[in-house]
């Protein structure tokens, strides 16, 4: 499991940003809708939150290069866990013909971690593969 995935950009992006670069190149109908929030009322700041599986989303995010942990501006995708509510208002607004979905929107998952582990760890590497898909057709990506 790798539950994070980190792409270098030749920008640096602000959430704000990011999401209306979402909102202008994702095509939702292929890849599902996401909503900006907070994955939890514990999260201490916002996300771009992507339907993974019931009980977990997939987080976008982006940091500016500066500092000690950031040397480079990129955008980080991430599995988080995600409270009812919202993953199933972001899962039924998935459209059925949705390429990303398939098994992954049925079936119950027994244990959480093997929901972690497996459907949620590969919405993540969907996800993260339309990102750098995007980032790349825009010249974006480092």
């Amino acid at each position: 499991m790798i539950g994070r995935q980190v792409l270098e950009t030749r920008e640096a992006f602000t959430l704000q940003s990011l999401y209306e670069f979402m909102n202008k190149y994702w095509d939702k109908e292929k890849y599902g809708n996401f909503t900006m929030g907070r994955p939890t009322p514990a999260s201490i700041e916002e996300y771009i939150l992507l339907p993974a599986t019931q009980r977990f989303l997939v987080i976008v995010y982006a940091r500016k290069a500066g500092g000690l942990f950031s040397k480079k501006d990129k955008v980080i995708l991430s599995v988080a866990d995600a409270p009812g509510g919202i993953a199933e208002s972001l899962l039924t607004s998935v459209p059925t013909s949705n390429i990303l979905f398939g098994a992954t929107k049925i079936g119950v998952i027994k244990n959480r971690e093997d929901e972690r582990k497996g459907p949620a760890e590969e919405m993540l590497q969907k996800y993260t593969a339309v990102m750098k898909q995007l980032l790349s057709e825009h010249s974006l990506l480092a």
